[in-house]
């Protein structure tokens, strides 16, 4: 008997050494690497707005007793996109508030020219033209009423031909210190 209770005792042992915690994922399920979180004066519209704009799914809501957002997020075809309210005090603005945005959300479409026409009924202000551009892209720039700038595109099939008339051009404005797409600006 003795010998008997030592190999029990021997078998806890080695199990209690070798079980392992449930392992917590680093990445939430659903989740990319890289999220945007997108901080707007008025979350609450803007969610209704990317719904109307770019077909958007809301996925969660926390609203602060005022009825502002500390946390939403929505998801535009696969994509997950963060945002909250601008608050007072934190390191992040919204571009009104900034006067301005540093960054460029980008959607890929089946169907641009529907998605294009989608936002802009929805409010949203062409800043470049919708058009086939010399990389091969059907693209075009929009802001949303928020401040952010949206850009929307598709693959499109052109001649290697149109690629390089539409290239040469584009470099023939960089030249003159204009970008393609927007109207001239003196410098």
């Amino acid at each position: 008997m003795p010998r008997k209770t030592k190999r029990t005792a021997q078998r806890k042992k080695k199990t209690a050494r070798t079980a392992r915690p449930a392992r917590t994922a680093a990445v939430p399920s659903g989740m990319h690497t890289v999220t945007p979180y997108l901080v707007i004066n008025g979350a609450g519209k803007a969610i209704e707005f990317y719904k109307k704009a770019f077909g958007a799914k809301e996925v969660t809501r926390q609203p602060m007793p005022d009825g502002t957002l500390m946390h939403a997020m929505i998801k535009i075809g696969d994509s997950l996109v963060m945002m909250s309210d601008e608050f007072p005090g934190s390191d992040t603005k919204s571009p009104t508030s900034a006067g301005g945005t540093t960054s460029n959300m980008h959607i890929y479409s089946k169907d641009v020219d529907k998605l294009w026409n989608q936002a802009i009924n929805a409010g949203a202000k062409p800043t470049m033209p919708l058009e086939n551009q010399f990389w091969g892209e059907r693209y075009g720039k929009l802001q949303d009423p928020f401040g952010h700038i949206w850009s929307v595109a598709m693959v499109v099939k052109m001649s290697e031909a149109e690629k390089e008339a539409k290239r040469q051009a584009a470099f023939g404005m960089f030249e003159k210190r204009e970008h393609p797409g927007f109207e001239s600006k003196s410098m």
